[in-house]
């Protein structure tokens, strides 16, 4: 990665770790969530791939196995080197890590006559501290197609399911034992090892949470330290130490991630922090003013750049998505860089890059670890020889909100709704005119501020208004009307990587139907939209 910074802001914030837990990445579609347990109970977590090396320092408590698409029978099937982790580490093994472990220490993995894809009920044979306060019978979440036939000498069957022999287990602790470690004897004090063949980290395991957990109090011996307030004190030491005494400067959005951001670089350095907030023409209405004012209450150092007619310009004609996002990205760094350079002593970029963006530029396949550089301001760092600075990549959305709500930043800003970066751009699906936007504009603020004044707001995790290139008949007293259409987006959703549309009630749909056509003189027919992610996406372009 060119950016040094990143790794000198890794260096500083790993010191002040007091403990953390390390998620070996097999390439599970589910390891995020295993991150996710784990901050959940206030302890600090990364995941790496499998192949990177790591040290076992002091304040590493413990290591998970995440699951896997692979088979631990393929020829290239991914391994690690489970008995050197546990000379210091406690290691707890997932479906796929717990398949490896069986079969790294001379158990049986064997193709199942039925992929296990699914619930079942956990049957417990043994009392272990991994499941302290896990009922019986209790639901787990199944989804493998090998499974465990017959455990390695020395390790001890916890818990069963009717279809699977073996869904829990753990290595008996005995010191200084003999084993056979490939092919040679040796002699060690093992930590504790174990694997369960289920996924505890998803929704439909009841009480999987709780058994992440245990592993990491009860036998890891986490102290749950980790909290949006510790976190704030950490990073703005770290950052005054990364940024010394130079200025850094910043492209903010009104969103979430670069106000928070923001905030604790403002925190780390003051008025140092010189915030560039730019109106594009597709933004919502009156969100300039809006935004400006909330950055003033915050005692943010923020300089508003109206640039609407650049980008008026720039869009004139284009109805390609994909011309609109290039246009406005190219305009984008134009008045960017022209508002950079008139801050020469800048000598860092700030950015509100978070942890899923790290996480998936990171390859579990190959040796090499690539990070995006979609958050970055186009080729801004090193056209201008800026370092970047980034004090959100540790984070999750979800713990980026609490952050910002422990730093004092308004609800209705941490909670907001996504909003593309693009803008309404592309929820104009012709070409981009003032017009158009302003009818837009008009027509979302009535769907959102209805939706706040309903309650509905904080029960949608996204909702948009979609300017169509159809005109329709229409009637309205005495006159026939020819004018737009407007499709109302609403989804629900965890993360955005999967929606379903919000079955918002009739009434209120019929509500803002009449709202919008009886006060917006262009439009004259409303659409709902009821198509789920997958197959169709949550905005239209």
């Amino acid at each position: 990665m060119p950016h040094s910074s990143y790794f000198i802001l890794r260096v500083i914030f790993a010191l002040s770790m007091t403990e953390k837990i390390l998620i070996l990445d097999f390439g599970s579609q589910y390891t995020q969530l295993i991150a996710r347990a784990v901050r959940e109970a206030n302890i600090y977590c990364e995941i790496i791939p499998y192949h990177q090396k790591f040290t076992a320092d002091k304040s590493l408590k413990g290591i998970i196995l995440s699951g896997s698409p692979f088979s631990v029978n393929e020829a290239n099937a991914p391994g690690v080197d489970i008995p050197s982790f546990i000379k210091t580490t406690p290691v707890l093994g997932v479906c796929y890590g717990a398949q490896l472990t069986a079969k790294e220490f001379g158990g049986k993995v064997e193709k199942s006559n039925k992929r296990e894809f699914g619930r079942a009920k956990l049957h417990k044979q043994k009392d272990d501290i991994l499941f302290n306060d896990v009922v019986d019978d209790s639901q787990v979440w199944m989804s493998h197609s090998d499974t465990i036939t017959q455990l390695p000498d020395g390790f001890e069957l916890l818990a069963t399911t009717a279809s699977i022999p073996v869904a829990a287990f753990k290595k008996l602790a005995v010191n200084g034992e003999q084993l056979a470690v490939n092919g040679e004897p040796e002699t060690a004090n093992w930590k504790p090892l174990y694997g369960i063949q289920f996924h505890p980290e998803v929704y439909h395991s009841t009480e999987g949470k709780k058994i992440i957990k245990n592993f990491l109090v009860n036998i890891c011996g986490c102290k749950q330290d980790w909290t949006p307030a510790s976190f704030i004190h950490e990073t703005v030491e770290s950052l005054k130490q990364q940024i010394g005494d130079a200025h850094v400067i910043m492209a903010l959005s009104g969103g979430v991630d670069s106000t928070v951001a923001a905030t604790l670089i403002n925190k780390a350095i003051g008025d140092r922090l010189h915030g560039i907030f730019v109106d594009n023409g597709v933004l919502r209405k009156n969100e300039f003013e809006s935004v400006l004012e909330t950055y003033k209450k915050l005692e943010l150092n923020v300089t508003g750049i109206d640039a609407k007619e650049q980008f008026y310009s720039a869009l004139k004609d284009k109805t390609d998505p994909e011309e609109k996002r290039k246009a406005i990205g190219k305009t984008f760094i134009d008045v960017f860089h022209d508002e950079a350079l008139k801050i020469s002593e800048a000598k860092f970029l700030g950015q509100g890059t978070i942890y899923p963006d790290v996480i998936e530029s990171i390859s579990v396949h190959g040796p090499s670890m690539t990070i995006k550089s979609h958050h970055n301001v186009g080729g801004l760092p090193e056209k201008m020889h800026l370092k970047l600075v980034e004090p959100l990549r540790f984070l999750f959305k979800d713990e980026v909100r609490k952050v910002g709500l422990e730093l004092g930043i308004p609800d209705e800003m941490i909670h907001r709704h996504p909003f593309p970066g693009p803008g309404l751009a592309i929820r104009i699906l012709s070409d981009i005119t003032e017009e158009k936007v302003k009818l837009l504009q008009q027509a979302d603020d009535i769907f959102i501020s209805s939706l706040k004044e309903k309650d509905l707001y904080d029960k949608v995790w996204q909702a948009a208004a979609i300017l169509l290139p159809v005109k329709s008949v229409g009637v309205m007293g005495d006159e026939r009307t020819y004018e737009y259409t407007v499709a109302l987006r609403a989804v629900t959703s965890v993360d955005g990587m999967t929606a379903d549309w919000a079955h918002l009630p009739y009434e209120f749909l019929a509500h803002v139907s009449s709202e919008i056509i009886n006060n917006i003189r262009g439009i004259n027919r409303v659409v709902y939209d009821i198509s789920s992610k997958p197959p169709a996406t949550i905005e239209w372009e």
